[in-house]
């Protein structure tokens, strides 16, 4: 594994607290390595400044995400969109993640296709402690903008779907 020398920020399209990687140890073609730190009053903490176990998930994405923000730089993109799908299986060992535990993440690509779909096998671990583990399924889009552009009106001025139906007296 190579070093990663781009901050955490330039490889996520999060910002602020909503950033829960404080770095990027390692990446390569296939995996990507990562620390994770529990800090309480954080955007995702509880009242006692643990996260609930189902955040390791998003840790874990973040981490796949940072992977493919690596791979973008690398070859000189822009570092796009990417969403989480699902995952197949998730298994966490903990109740929750204690405040200043220090996590080592995991994510290994186990397959890719052409069309931007993606499967990583994740972990967490505090040392050698696995704390969690999941099959991650992941989308990446060509053109992300799809997604996150608002709709237009038709040509016959309908409006968007998004918006809700006038009523009719």
């Amino acid at each position: 594994m190579k070093p990663c020398p781009w901050p955490v920020a330039q490889l996520l399209p999060h910002s602020g607290d909503a950033i829960l990687i404080d770095g990027v140890d390692g990446w390569d073609a296939e995996t990507l390595t990562a620390t994770a730190t529990v800090r309480p009053g954080g955007l995702y903490s509880s009242p006692d400044g643990s996260l609930p176990p189902w955040m390791g998930l998003e840790i874990m994405a973040q981490a796949v995400g940072a992977w493919a923000g690596c791979q973008a730089k690398d070859q000189g993109r822009e570092v796009g969109l990417g969403f989480l799908l699902g995952t197949r299986r998730y298994e966490c060992h903990v109740e929750r993640f204690a405040p200043g535990t220090r996590l080592s993440v995991r994510a290994a690509q186990s397959l890719q296709d052409a069309a931007g779909m993606g499967v990583f096998e994740c972990e967490l671990r505090c040392g050698d402690a696995l704390l969690a583990l999941a099959r991650l399924n992941v989308y990446r889009p060509a053109d992300a903008s799809t997604f996150t552009r608002e709709p237009e009106p038709d040509e016959a001025g309908a409006a968007p779907l998004s918006e809700p139906p006038s009523s009719v007296p």
